[in-house]
């Protein structure tokens, strides 16, 4: 079967979490599990506060909702599969059920991250040109922008599974992983992998770099401009907001360039898992913590439902 074409691959084995120490595998499963839980419900809960609340439609939390949908997405597309695959004793996943789940993962991502940019946009200009607001930010704009996200990442998504479908793999079908990562595929390929690595080095460097810097020169302008508040208060609590808003981006692009912007061959499948997990599930959970819970305005608006669901039962 070696060099077999890749209409001839039934499956793939996710073999990571089958590859954990017994007792290991049960404290995996549940913090999985614990953590997509908390990601599900903190981000629905996110979406249903910016719904029923008419003082968070802005477009601040315009994006906020639509980044808390796309977390829950993202990590929907990974986990529950892993899940279900150690409960049932499975490790195998089709061939078609394997690319299915790389173009989702990259659609998810990269609209993760371009959400990322433009909240980060959004802040420069209600900082550092708050008087023109709301005739830059306006609903046209924002609902473009996010249209444009998500046009680009199928776009993205759609290439990279295309040229990954056309990839032969060899007789051993084991994924060292705990979902259909592209590396990991790569890595099981007979054929010639070139073109996947520059593909990933240019296009995938292009839709990740360049958001990033985005986000750098907003808040190097937001810093500018909060180091001009005269107030040591007003500024700590900038910094603090703004500290913790870039370390979530610095968690997320940390990983996702130490897994994907260097070759094939210098992987290592334990450490390219871990930086993984960083990405696809404790950022999305996170970002509900550090983007809302934290402003006073969707704690109330959290309150709120929360007394209306206790009050009517």
């Amino acid at each position: 079967m070696s060099g077999a074409n890749q209409s001839s691959v039934p499956e793939f084995l996710l073999l990571w979490l089958s590859r954990q120490p017994q007792q290991q595998q049960q404290l995996l499963f549940g913090l999985f599990l614990s953590m997509y839980l908390a990601t599900v419900l903190g981000n629905l809960l996110i979406i249903l506060a910016i719904s029923t609340d008419s003082r968070l439609h802005t477009p601040m939390y315009f994006f906020l909702s639509n980044l808390s949908f796309v977390d829950v997405c993202f990590s929907s597309t990974i986990v529950p599969k892993m899940l279900a695959n150690h409960m049932l004793g499975i490790l195998s996943i089709s061939f078609s059920g394997c690319l299915t789940q790389l173009y989702f993962f990259i659609v998810f991502g990269n609209v993760d991250n371009f959400l990322l940019s433009v909240m980060s946009h959004d802040r420069f200009v209600a900082v550092c040109h708050p008087l023109h607001y709301t005739t830059k930010m306006t609903p046209q704009l924002c609902a473009l922008l996010v249209a444009g996200s998500w046009v680009i990442a199928n776009s993205d998504g759609l290439l990279h599974t295309l040229m990954t479908a056309r990839l032969s793999f060899c007789a051993d079908h084991r994924v060292p992983h705990f979902f259909c990562d592209i590396s990991p595929l790569l890595k099981l390929s007979c054929s010639d992998t070139y073109i996947n690595e520059m593909l990933i080095f240019t296009v995938g460097s292009l839709v990740m770099i360049t958001p990033l810097v985005c986000i750098l020169v907003s808040y190097i302008c937001i810093t500018c401009a909060v180091l001009r508040i005269p107030s040591t208060k007003g500024k700590w609590k900038a910094f603090s907001t703004c500290g913790s808003h870039l370390a979530v981006v610095s968690l997320f692009y940390g990983t996702i360039i130490a897994v994907y912007f260097k070759p094939s061959s210098s992987h290592s499948a334990e450490k390219d898992t871990v930086a993984t997990m960083m990405y696809t599930v404790v950022t999305p959970m996170l970002n509900p913590f550090i983007y809302s819970l934290r402003n006073k305005t969707m704690k109330g608006a959290l309150r709120k439902i929360i007394v209306r669901k206790t009050g009517s039962m």
